[in-house]
Parts: structure tokens; C-alpha cells; sequence
């Protein structure tokens, strides 16, 4: 069945404006108080300490986080942070305001916390990895709504670890060996690996008569290439001399082999579509299979679910199960 995008509802964090509630006069700027994204990335830089690691946190480039701390230095009148040549570190000045900065927001948050309690509404917030959320989680969603009209989701795509304490986070999906610490983690399903490719990389195939040849090809993967160290392994190859590009998100990754600039690892459940329709193949037979290499849904360790989070879970699970039983099935 069809479902058409607007017969449900589901909202992407920072996805989407609802122009119908943009006011048709711009409120005027604070003389006092900065602007709130600007106090965002400074607090991202300066808890991480990394312009390039805020921006893929907020989902930004690193040139719009600078520009924010910029004009937050500019509307302060003090340097925040002491630019060195392969770190930065916060002034004495922007220490004192970071935890100033610090405090107030977890104090926005546990009011948030609490008005969303008393009005009791029926919202999970999941925090993501924009690649599963692309790939998998959000072809499935119309299922959910409709079977669970009162219930809204809200997706946040992010690839930083989840802090339960300080994020208005109920749930996360992670991909991993679902070893981490202050969290309860529960398996959803398993990832198999192979090499996708786009058919005008493969050609006539020449190029890729067998596993070594991938050594004279770009490989990607996600930051972490634990994914090609696994299927090497399992064809016996050293991989160690492969021309081998780390992107940050393996959507970035798969976008590539799709363009035909090279060969990725391909995640089995995420790329089934594009096999299934021709943009990608897989140009040799084996899998790897690995316990290192699996979906989790990530929970408080200590704090009970809300009854809309947890029939999420429940269903996400059964989703799950589904899949596997039907990869497995499949030839």
C-alpha cells in the first residue's frame, strides 16, 4: 500500500518550518540577550572543545559555528576561546561564561522536563543516526502512526552518543557492540557487510575479478572502519595499504558509491532498497556477520519509560524482528 507523506504525522528535528506559525514581522534583536544559537554553539565548543565536532553535533558545518562564536565575542566584547594550532581552549572570561552558559540551559531543560509532564502528552523523542533514520526507520514510521494516531514522534538525527540527564531524549538507536556505560542496551537486530558499488564503477567487472582488487579502489566507510577490517579479515586480506577515506556519516559514505566515486561497505539492511532497484551491486558473494556489528535501542539505565516511549520500543522491536525474519528468508 502507497501511504502518501502528508497521511501521517512525524517531525524530523530541524527538518522542517511550519510557515504557518512564522510571524509576518521579525521580532527585534536583544541589546542583552544573545541570540539562542549562538549560546548553543558556544556551549557545544566549549564542552567538546572542537569547532568540527560541534558542527556535526548541531548538524551544521564548522564555518557557521565559527561565525556564531564570532558574533557572541563580538556582541560580549571578550575572546571566548584562544585559537591554537591543533586545539582551542577557553579564555579565563570564557570559562566563567561557559558555566554560566552551562547552568542555564540545564535549567531550561528541567523546566521543559516538567511542563512536558504536567501536560502529559504523548510525545517520544529518539535520538538517531541520521543513516538508519534515512535508510530504514523512516519508511516504517506511517505504520506506526497509524496505528498509534496519538502518539508523536520526534526524530532527532544526531551521531554523538546520548546523555540521558541532560538531552530531552526518551530512546536512541545506535550501531555498535552496545558496550556503553550508563545506559541500558537492547539488541534489535544484526548487520551483515559486503561491498556495494554503483554499475558504472563495475562496468564489465574486469576490475573486479576478485577480493583484492578492491586494494586499487577508493574505499569509504563511517569514521570508524571497523566494517572493512571485518570482511577483509574474512577473505584473508591485508587492507592495511587500501586507499581507504573515513567520512562522518556513513550516509555520506553510501551517497558516494551511488555517484560512483568508489566502493563502500555496504550495510546490509540499509542498502537493500538500492540493490533491490540496480543503483548499487555487490560485486563479490561473501558477508561478514559479527557481534560488533549491530542496530541497539538505548534506554535510561535507571528511569522507567513514559507508556508512549515504551510502546514505541515494543513496536520497534516487533519491526525488527520482522526484518531479520525476513533477511533471513531472502535469497
Amino acid at each position: 500500500m502507497h501511504v502518501r507523506p502528508d497521511c501521517f504525522q512525524f517531525k524530523l528535528r530541524y527538518g522542517a518550518i511550519d510557515l504557518a506559525n512564522v510571524s509576518r514581522e521579525l521580532m527585534r534583536a536583544s541589546t542583552t540577550m544573545p541570540p539562542l544559537q549562538a549560546l548553543r554553539a558556544f556551549e557545544a565548543v566549549g564542552r567538546l572543545l572542537s569547532f568540527r565536532r560541534a558542527g556535526e553535533e548541531l548538524l551544521i558545518t564548522q564555518s557557521a559555528v565559527s561565525h556564531h562564536i564570532k558574533q557572541l565575542e563580538h556582541m560580549l566584547g571578550v575572546r571566548l576561546f584562544v585559537r591554537k594550532a591543533k586545539s582551542i581552549e577557553l579564555t579565563p572570561e570564557g570559562a566563567v561564561y561557559f558555566e554560566r552558559t552551562k547552568e542555564a540551559f540545564a535549567l531550561i531543560t528541567s523546566a521543559t522536563s516538567e511542563m512536558r509532564r504536567q501536560a502529559g502528552r504523548r510525545k517520544v523523542c529518539v535520538s538517531v543516526l541520521p543513516s538508519f533514520a534515512a535508510n530504514w526507520l523512516v519508511s516504517r514510521l506511517p505504520r506506526f502512526m497509524q496505528e498509534h494516531p496519538d502518539i508523536e514522534i520526534d526524530l532527532e538525527p544526531t551521531l554523538r552518543l546520548t546523555d540521558f540527564t541532560a538531552d530531552e531524549v526518551d530512546l536512541a538507536i545506535r550501531f555498535g557492540a552496545g558496550r556503553w556505560e550508563g545506559v541500558r542496551a537492547e539488541r534489535l537486530m544484526n548487520e551483515e557487510l559486503s561491498p556495494v558499488l554503483s554499475p558504472a564503477l563495475f562496468g564489465d567487472g574486469a576490475l573486479f575479478a576478485e577480493p583484492a582488487d578492491l586494494l586499487s579502489q577508493t574505499l569509504f566507510d563511517a569514521m570508524n572502519p571497523l566494517g572493512w577490517e571485518l570482511w577483509f579479515g574474512e577473505v584473508r586480506i591485508d587492507f592495511r595499504q587500501a586507499r581507504l577515506l573515513q567520512l562522518t556519516d556513513y550516509n555520506i559514505a553510501l551517497q558516494a558509491a551511488l555517484n560512483g566515486q568508489g566502493v563502500a561497505i555496504g550495510r546490509m539492511l540499509l542498502v537493500r532498497d538500492h540493490l533491490a532497484a540496480g543503483r548499487l551491486l555487490r560485486p563479490f558473494p561473501q558477508i561478514v556477520r559479527s557481534e560488533k556489528t549491530a542496530y541497539w535501542l538505548v534506554m535510561p539505565e535507571n528511569a522507567r519509560l513514559s507508556p508512549a516511549a515504551a510502546t514505541f520500543a515494543s513496536w520497534l522491536k516487533e519491526e525488527a524482528t520482522i526484518e531479520s525474519a525476513d533477511y533471513c528468508m531472502s535469497p
